[in-house]
């Protein structure tokens, strides 16, 4: 935004994906003066459809998107721009939040800016990824299932990784666990994994093979080939800048911590919503947490704007 603006919002959205979006939507039913902000590149920009959206299952991203703007454009009270949020400063009810080149003010900021994947440094990953490549098998199983799957470990958690490994043979009878020769599998896991017929490989990955932008086999250190036609993994995560540089409390995993019943954060007045605050990814439980966080912010700025006579 080019100029300052001195009337406040009421809230500042940062983050523009399904979360977002939703958050907005039910603010300004809510009759809130609300700014969404929507800037950088994608979460899901190597996706090519939404899936588990009922309604909108098979929907192209960009599709998503234009239909919930043009959605939001019935509420006058709503702006959408896509600009980045360089920073959110002052306190609760009076923050003063860098949008573009100008500032603004609001009285709280949702952020829904989800997380940015780091890939690992495995020649073909980073072209394959949200092709053949994915996190997420409730979002990707369908259109794969009876194929040939692989689940790429990159850290050993006991309550995490049986459990979905096992999870994957609900798609498929074909399921090669790789460990990359750095993840130190317990004897009893790996005997549970055999009687549920998955082959677990230690060898490191040393190449992905590819064609088309799809996966054809796992190249190893070996030598050997394992012919995969999808590829399972969870990638590290990290929060945007503007996260970090807020300070709010991160739990052990480095999600955003927040109040289970309010979505606030441990700054006042910043609530958060999405991927930036679980490993429970995927765009209808973004929408749903948001929309959560979206109907306590509503239900507290409304108290306070009558009771100062404001509304």
């Amino acid at each position: 935004m080019s100029s300052d603006r001195t009337e406040p919002y009421d809230v500042v959205i940062v983050g523009g994906g399904p979360g977002g979006l939703s958050a907005a939507v039910a603010l300004g039913r809510g009759r809130k003066r609300v700014l969404l902000c929507d800037a950088g590149p994608r979460r899901n920009a190597a996706a090519t459809h939404i899936h588990n959206f009922v309604t909108r299952d098979g929907t192209p991203p960009e599709e998503f998107r234009a239909v919930a703007r043009q959605q939001l454009s019935e509420y006058a009270n709503v702006a959408v721009v896509d600009e980045y949020v360089s920073s959110v400063t002052g306190a609760r009810g009076a923050f003063e939040v860098g949008v573009g080149s100008g500032r603004v003010q609001a009285r709280r900021v949702l952020l829904c800016t989800g997380m940015i994947d780091e890939m690992p440094s495995i020649p073909g990953f980073r072209e394959l990824w949200g092709q053949s490549i994915f996190q997420c098998p409730y979002c990707h199983g369908w259109e794969l299932r009876d194929r040939q799957w692989g689940y790429f470990v990159r850290a050993f958690d006991p309550q995490h990784f049986q459990a979905f490994s096992l999870l994957l043979r609900g798609w498929t009878r074909d399921v090669v666990v790789f460990t990359h020769g750095v993840v130190d599998v317990p004897e009893a896991a790996l005997q549970a994994l055999g009687a549920a017929g998955i082959r677990v490989e230690t060898q490191p990955l040393v190449g992905l093979l590819r064609k088309d932008a799809k996966l054809e086999a796992v190249q190893l250190a070996d030598g050997s080939t394992v012919p995969r036609d999808a590829l399972f993994t969870h990638p590290a995560q990290k929060q945007v800048e503007l996260v970090r540089e807020l300070g709010v409390a991160l739990d052990d995993d480095g999600f955003v911590r927040v109040d289970p019943m309010t979505r606030e954060t441990s700054r006042a007045g910043v609530y958060a919503a999405g991927d930036l605050a679980t490993r429970m990814q995927g765009a209808i439980l973004a929408a749903a947490a948001a929309t959560h966080a979206a109907t306590v912010i509503n239900m507290e700025l409304t108290a306070e704007l009558v009771m100062a006579g404001l509304r």
